[in-house]
């Protein structure tokens, strides 16, 4: 038999402390995850550890690093565990681990679960009741100057350098004032965002080639939101969409970006 390792995914809290047999049927029963693993529950007092066991030699370190450009491999591995973290999550309180965290042994996350109960404890308190969504925001395509902008019957026609000059002036002050217009849009947008979610997270913009579209983008963030206030969140979004940004917004998702669970 090939040696296994411990591919561990989010983190729940026990539902019958000593209970363990109720919780795997409740938590994780028929799920499959990372390399088609069974998945299974690791218990240790009032918390539990949803891990698969995976290949020791295919989940070594070295193997994912020489994994990490192969884009195909990355997106068969994130969304595994993404479905387990998204089923799991729709019943419990999640607080999901990065991806391929790997222990050697369920002793290992065992002590994991004792060392950090209190941590852990106090996550799944933070997040419950409460889910992630993300807003990106682009900024909306520049309208066309009018035709008074960019042919001005005062310019001297004797004179077609100063007249270049003056269009290319203008053209840079439109530019440059769009740009503050779309930035303080963004800003003034996340700030309200911010104020209807219990946390949030701003990222720096995604390049062009991850997103698929030429539209800079303005806005990268996440909010934790409870669970009553989404429905608010998204109108908001919706009514924000206009001259300035084109927004989009994902979720419900399990709370990936406020947590920091992983190996020590």
């Amino acid at each position: 038999m090939s040696p296994t390792s411990t591919e561990c995914s989010p983190w729940t809290p026990n539902l019958d402390v000593g209970e363990s047999e109720r919780t795997d049927a409740d938590m994780v029963g028929g799920m499959v995850g990372v390399d088609d693993a069974q998945v299974r529950t690791v218990v240790e007092g009032p918390l539990a550890a949803i891990v698969a066991s995976v290949d020791r030699e295919r989940f070594s370190e070295q193997s994912i690093r020489a994994h990490l450009e192969d884009l195909g491999w990355l997106e068969k591995l994130a969304r595994a565990h993404h479905e387990v973290v998204d089923r799991a999550a729709q019943a419990h309180s999640i607080a999901p681990v990065r991806m391929a965290t790997v222990y050697h042994s369920d002793s290992g996350v065992h002590e994991l679960l004792r060392e950090r109960r209190d941590e852990l404890a106090e996550t799944l308190d933070r997040i419950r009741g409460r889910t992630e969504w993300g807003v990106k925001g682009y900024a909306a395509p520049a309208p066309a100057p009018e035709a008074a902008e960019t042919d001005s019957p005062d310019t001297p026609s004797d004179r077609p350098g100063t007249s270049y000059l003056m269009r290319r002036r203008t053209e840079r002050a439109r530019v440059a004032q769009r740009r503050e217009h779309v930035a303080e849009a963004a800003d003034e947008l996340h700030h309200e965002l911010a104020g209807l979610a219990a946390e949030h997270r701003l990222y720096p913009p995604q390049d062009p080639r991850l997103t698929g579209r030429s539209d800079e983008m303005v806005l990268n963030a996440a909010y934790l939101v409870d669970d009553d206030g989404a429905v608010r969140l998204a109108q908001r979004v919706d009514a924000a969409n206009g001259d300035h940004l084109r927004l989009e917004i994902t979720g419900p998702w399990a709370p990936y970006s406020f947590t920091s669970l992983g190996q020590p």
